[in-house]
């Protein structure tokens, strides 16, 4: 299961002996750390600007990011980043949507490269791998759910860990996407990331579902599903 911390409440057991970051700090409320094992560790946060990037290169030093995914427009020069040996990845899309199969096809293979690259290796420190969008609440999360699905947590509980940490997370279409749409891959490269999108109450039946602007029917909800709905939004 996984185990996620709130930046503004580190301790030194969850960061290697590190202080913890105080209550005070302007971005005690920006960033969600979500652990699945020291293989897998994500950082959720709103998008920094050129002004506000200082203090967030110092969360990345404590907690050894490698890479940046912005999901949303550019909003800071990405040089200022990548100075401190941190690379940027633009994998845009729209705001409030699920993400294409382009992205999920260069997020899954970020994820895959950064686990290759530490698995195994006895007293390294964990690696971390933020993602953004603007406000930290749709498009970023749902890439950090797809990568926990991935590691093989069930899509509702992925869902449920996220929302716990980052409120507000995901909106209706995000949660119906994870829970009906999104098909495991099983996190081994490229040539079943095709296979993660089928049909669901957001897609086609169809190969329809591939084309940009064709629209597909919509079909209604399981049970189960209505049951956690009901849970996230209520009643109505």
């Amino acid at each position: 299961m996984a185990k996620m911390v709130s930046v503004s409440t580190y301790n030194t057991a969850n960061i290697g002996g590190r202080k913890p970051l105080g209550k005070a700090s302007p971005l005690a409320n920006s960033f969600s750390l979500i652990e699945y094992d020291k293989n897998h560790r994500f950082l959720i946060m709103d998008c920094p600007t050129n002004s506000t990037i200082p203090l967030y290169l110092k969360e990345f030093a404590r907690l050894n990011v490698t890479d940046v995914v912005r999901v949303c427009e550019p909003t800071y020069m990405k040089e200022r980043v990548e100075t401190r040996n941190v690379k940027v990845h633009d994998l845009p899309f729209k705001d409030g949507d699920v993400p294409p199969a382009s992205v999920l096809k260069q997020w899954l293979e970020l994820v895959t490269m950064r686990v290759a690259s530490t698995k195994g290796e006895e007293g390294q420190e964990p690696t971390t791998i933020a993602v953004h969008c603007v406000a930290g609440l749709g498009r970023a999360p749902v890439l950090v759910a797809v990568a926990l699905i991935e590691k093989g947590m069930d899509p509702l509980d992925a869902i449920e860990h996220v929302r716990h940490k980052r409120r507000g997370a995901f909106n209706n279409r995000q949660i119906t996407y994870l829970a009906d749409s999104y098909k495991r891959s099983g996190l081994k490269g490229t040539t079943k990331i095709s296979s993660a999108m089928r049909s669901s109450p957001l897609t086609s039946t169809n190969a329809a579902n591939t084309v940009p602007g064709v629209k597909a029917p919509v079909s209604a909800p399981s049970s189960i599903h209505k049951s956690f709905f009901k849970k996230m939004f209520g009643s109505h």
